[in-house]
């Protein structure tokens, strides 16, 4: 199999795009690239004067891009997001926004701040969209090499009676991404629709995510990697996954996109393996259906 690069990456005029997370990283590249091909990307994000003072630097207009709040962190703004986007037609959904914090920390609405802005969020987005008809093409779920030291506990979600720390409830947060990504392709399958599911993940790159850690022993040691190349890869590289699980046009739904390299760390993004309790089924509909009592969608 050949090396996949940005050189591969179809021409994309036409389609209209939504990148969570937009503003930063994985999002921002994701999003520049997207637009460089002639999609209209929809960037959304937190903070609107930082997402038009990007849009400015990248040379978008409004013919290629516009910004628009959401934080997925809170559900109100979530569906204040959805229904702007009520008479739209996207094509694709990129669910890139998320989350690391050091501490414990919550959402508006009480949720434990990884779970509610990094698998909450998303998943409200993305069924109230489907539910609008809005999405066509494919949905497209950002997960991490980390979900394989994630544990679903579907009695405490909220880490209320477990013990928190913020490795393992991130490490838990990508793996429901992933279950909810593959749940989500046997519903259309089932649903005899046409959308795809599909997920990505970046390897390690070097973006802010773990900033928050930055003071601390461990996160030191994270800055020092993220900025070696052999350990590292840049945002750049990072994006590339994401980027052929949005645009590769023949791309199975169920697939999942990562690097190719030595523990999918880095490399070229080809599909993936995952953990095995990303593919439990069982845990996945009840997950699924937690989720949908989470997020007042029953």
């Amino acid at each position: 199999m050949n090396p996949w690069s940005l050189v591969d990456l179809p021409d994309q005029t036409g389609r209209i795009v939504v990148v969570t997370g937009a503003t930063s990283g994985i999002g921002l590249v994701t999003a520049r690239e997207l637009m460089a091909r002639g999609a209209y990307v929809i960037l959304a994000c937190r903070d609107v004067a930082k997402g038009e003072q990007l849009r400015a630097e990248l040379g978008s207009t409004g013919q290629l891009s516009q910004v628009r709040r959401v934080d997925l962190a809170d559900l109100d703004s979530v569906r204040e997001f959805a229904v702007s986007l009520a008479n739209w037609r996207i094509d694709i959904l990129i669910n890139n926004a998320g989350c690391f914090v050091p501490n414990l920390q919550h959402t508006p609405q009480g949720h434990e701040l990884m779970f509610g802005t990094n698998v909450l969020g998303p998943f409200l987005l993305t069924q109230l969209l489907l539910q609008q008809g809005a999405i066509t093409d494919r949905v497209v779920w950002l997960s991490s090499a980390a979900h394989r030291m994630g544990k679903i506990d579907l009695a405490d979600p909220d880490w209320h009676r477990r013990r928190w720390s913020p490795w393992r409830a991130y490490a838990t947060s990508k793996l429901g991404d992933l279950v909810l990504a593959y749940e989500q392709q046997r519903r259309f399958v089932t649903d005899g629709s046409l959308v795809r599911s599909v997920a990505a993940h970046p390897g390690w790159s070097s973006t802010k995510l773990f900033d928050p850690l930055a003071e601390r022993r461990r996160g030191k040691m994270l800055s020092m990697l993220s900025g070696v190349p052999i350990v590292a890869q840049s945002a750049e590289d990072g994006a590339l996954p994401s980027l052929y699980a949005a645009g590769v046009p023949e791309l199975p739904g169920g697939t999942y996109v990562g690097p190719s390299g030595p523990g999918e760390l880095t490399g070229w993004p080809r599909p993936v393996g995952s953990s095995a309790a990303s593919h439990d089924r069982s845990t996945a509909r009840r997950f699924w259906a937690m989720c949908e009592e989470l997020t007042g969608l029953r």
